[in-house]
């Protein structure tokens, strides 16, 4: 997993819209990426709807945000258009990013290991370091733990 002082890994892949989202459009500000098992399970869409309903926050703060998943292009734009996402959602099928980042392994869930996708976000700052990382994100509140780790707050 990518540990708090490396460089982000670089990415590219497609969001909900089919445009390319790159880890390269957003040098300069604050980014939170955000890694999520699966669209329109309870508590991936709570925590998209968080992020969503405290947008405005976050853009006043200069945080964006990418979701990422390994759910496709087509998925992503029914869950991004059913609650009304405005943040990129990249699909990643192949579990490239979610390789690179150390979101795809083993996890552990109600004392059963299997592989999957570990929710976890990463908070990179304007230079591309990351700053923080976030396991197991509180998917009610995650932009305002979003915010505290940031050390902002409105």
């Amino acid at each position: 997993m990518v540990e708090v002082g490396e460089k982000a890994p670089a990415f590219s892949g497609k969001d909900q819209d089919g445009n390319t989202v790159a880890l390269k459009d957003f040098s300069g500000q604050k980014l939170a990426i955000y890694f999520y098992p699966k669209d329109n399970t309870p508590g991936c869409t709570k925590q998209a709807c968080n992020l969503r309903d405290n947008w405005s926050s976050l853009k006043k703060h200069g945080v964006a945000i990418v979701g990422v998943s390994a759910d496709s292009v087509k998925s992503h734009d029914k869950f991004a258009s059913k609650y009304d996402l405005p943040f990129p959602l990249i699909s990643d099928p192949e579990k490239k990013m979610l390789s690179r980042y150390g979101a795809w392994g083993e996890k552990n869930m109600y004392g059963i290991k299997r592989i999957g996708i570990k929710r976890t976000t990463f908070l990179v700052d304007e230079s591309g370091e990351v700053v923080h990382v976030i396991k197991r994100p509180k998917t009610a509140d995650h932009a305002a733990e979003i915010l505290k780790k940031f050390g902002l707050s409105d």
